[in-house]
């Protein structure tokens, strides 16, 4: 069994896109839709990404690009509208090419962790589309952001379906 850290340790985590959830992104079953947990959690991750080295405009201004390779998602509490969310991300390990992270949507109006999305994501140069070893600066800086995420005083549990190849 998985046990997730709990809200108040999650806090202590920078948070990324906080926003309420806005009306068009809830569903017939009067919560928060599943494609949208996904996009939360990837527009966090994204946003995290910006202080190890890697912009948000990085493929048009370096020509590379991270890319998912794989998800697992955990949903524990519904988010509804108008509740305010938000993302923290934990960076669990990376490969030559490859990157692990777990990041967890937080219902910030409830004070519980929503949703759980762990990830692999990829750096690619996009002229061949191929991925491509991290470069020296990003591959530091990621490697820095592990070892304070080791740090952290709660366990980082994952799904044991994803792994770095």
């Amino acid at each position: 069994m998985t046990t997730h850290p709990t809200y108040d340790q999650l806090i202590a985590l920078p948070a990324y896109v906080e926003q309420p959830v806005p009306m068009p992104f809830e569903d017939i079953n009067g919560h928060l839709n599943v494609r949208h947990y996904i996009g939360i959690a990837s527009e966090g991750l994204d946003e995290s990404l910006v202080e190890v080295g890697i912009p948000q405009m990085w493929p048009l201004t370096h020509g590379q690009a991270c890319f998912t390779a794989e998800h697992h998602v955990t949903y524990l509490n519904e988010l509804r509208t108008g509740d305010s969310m938000s993302a923290r991300v934990r960076l669990l390990g990376r490969s030559e090419r490859a990157c692990h992270a777990l990041v967890y949507v937080l219902d910030e109006t409830h004070q519980r962790v929503a949703c759980v999305v762990e990830e692999i994501f990829l750096h690619i140069e996009m002229d061949s589309r191929l991925t491509a070893p991290w470069p020296d600066d990003v591959a530091a800086a990621i490697d820095a952001r592990v070892a304070e995420h080791r740090a952290l005083p709660f366990d980082a549990d994952t799904n044991g379906s994803l792994a770095l190849r």
